[in-house]
């Protein structure tokens, strides 16, 4: 039998009337079979007792050895013994033939032969059941014993008496039982649905809570807490969830103290190292000119083109790092305006002199509602990292989403390097991930591709990395046409 689909409280329900129908079907039989018995055996027991009541107290008339017409005599003196039994008597003396109150001689089929053979070999009364045209009969046999008085034992007659009647009766009594059971089986299942709806209930009631509070939980109300009752296995379950959801409110507190550190220490030393290193840049800059010039020796040159190089890092670093704190405060605006597509794109490249290493395809006329000052740093973050990391050529392309019927705007930037292997890919978003944990130095902050993330997210649209089935590695990048007024 297949489970029942469906939710537990179904499933309780019908593995309780299961166990209800099995016990009543079990409870049934049983019973059937003793009260089938006990009227089998009653009817045989008084049947036995009435003739041999009879048998008792005919056969003393009956001269011995008798002939034939002693033998029908005494038959059909029993036939009429009978009363609602109407049962069929035969007498045989010894060994010889079954005579009846017609004189014919019983067949088998009203004595079976077996029952003959164990009357005279038991000396006892013998009863056998038998089929007959169908219907249940009973057959028995009974030896008549003489009294041998006090102090001589009972001596076998010679006698017996054999009877045989239908047990039709009795089978309609027993089919009668069988209909009441049958008849109070379905009152007794519709009952059993009541407790069987109070159980389910009793039981579910604990589940339904723990699911509440499981969905509180993970809503984020970390201090949802269960009122714990009893010592079943529910209450251990809902005192194990209480246990748990107070090490999460815990865990939960301490994750975001720590977190507020690292971002206040992180705006802190990104704030308090922006005011020297600016005063720093503009002294490189300054060398940077002498050691251009050849007023430097060549060794100072090139320590001074070193630090110039490491401050504009560091200077790139800090500035990253203000507005990845910007970010994570809540702190980031979008101040959106009506911009050419292509036309800012192009900017992007010029301002950093790429238009020589990349390859544009980009829609003429194409216009979105986008912040211009975050969309250049997408697009720079996603073209230098391909500079980067793929090498040239790199090709970006820009066009509108017909999937979305033109409602999105969709921004490519391949390059046809190794590509991304495959255990990176997923972290390619991530801050401060390095692939190659062997060069911990490299020329990005480690934040670009983040910062772009953020920015992308800011515009509400999506960003995503995949690898070419050509060759090299392919970010793309999907944001509406009209941004929401709310963010204007």
């Amino acid at each position: 039998m297949p489970w029942p689909r469906g939710g537990l409280r179904t499933r309780l329900l019908v593995a309780f009337l299961v166990v209800s129908a099995i016990s009543a079907l079990i409870t049934a039989a049983l019973t059937f079979r003793e009260a089938r018995s006990a009227i089998l055996d009653r009817t045989q027991d008084s049947a036995v007792h009435d003739l041999r009541a009879q048998l008792d107290s005919l056969a003393p008339d009956v001269p011995l050895p008798p002939t034939t017409r002693n033998l029908r005599d005494l038959a059909l003196q029993l036939d009429r013994a009978g009363g609602s039994r109407a049962w069929r008597a035969s007498v045989a003396y010894e060994d010889g033939p079954l005579v009846t109150a017609k004189g014919a001689t019983a067949g088998t089929a009203e004595i079976p032969v077996a029952l003959r053979r164990a009357v005279g070999d038991e000396n006892a009364a013998v009863h056998q059941r038998l089929e007959r045209d169908g219907e249940p009969w009973l057959a028995i046999g009974v030896p008549l014993d003489f009294d041998g008085g006090e102090r001589k034992p009972a001596r076998a007659s010679g006698l017996v008496a054999y009877v045989s009647f239908s047990l039709e009766d009795e089978k309609a009594d027993i089919a009668a039982l069988v209909t009441a059971a049958e008849a109070g089986a379905v009152p007794a299942l519709a009952l059993a649905v009541v407790p069987a709806l109070f159980a389910a209930r009793r039981v579910l009631r604990p589940v339904r809570k723990l699911h509440t509070a499981a969905e509180q939980l993970s809503s984020g109300a970390l201090d949802t807490r269960l009122d714990v009752r009893g010592h079943d296995e529910l209450a251990d379950l809902s005192r194990t969830f209480n246990t748990m959801a107070g090490a999460l409110e815990k865990d939960d507190a301490e994750l975001r103290r720590m977190e507020a550190n690292a971002r206040r220490f992180a705006a802190d030393v990104s704030h308090e190292l922006r005011t020297p290193l600016a005063a720093m840049t503009a002294v490189t800059e300054v060398l940077d000119e002498d050691a251009g010039s050849g007023a430097l020796p060549r060794e100072t040159a090139e320590a001074v083109r070193l630090i110039s190089g490491e401050t504009r890092k560091l200077a790139r670093m800090v500035e990253d790092l203000m507005e990845i704190s910007r970010f994570d405060a809540g702190a980031a605006a979008l101040h959106v305006d009506g911009v050419d597509v292509a036309e800012a794109v192009r900017k992007t490249l010029q301002l950093r002199g790429w238009q020589g290493r990349v390859e544009a395809e980009l829609t003429e006329g194409l216009r979105a509602s986008l912040d211009p000052r975050r969309f250049d740093v997408i697009v720079a973050n996603l073209v230098g990292n391909a500079l980067r990391h793929g090498g040239d050529p790199v090709l970006v392309r820009a066009y509108p989403d017909d999937a979305s019927g033109g409602a999105a705007l969709v921004v490519e930037v391949s390059d046809r390097g190794p590509g991304i292997p495959a255990d990176v890919l997923p972290h390619v978003f991530d801050r401060f991930y390095k692939a190659d944990t062997a060069r911990p130095r490299s020329p990005g902050s480690g934040l670009g591709l983040a910062i772009a993330m953020e920015n992308v997210r800011l515009h509400h649209g999506t960003l995503t990395a995949a690898n070419s089935p050509d060759k090299g590695a392919v970010f793309t990048l999907s944001v509406p046409l009209d941004q929401p007024t709310e963010d204007a």
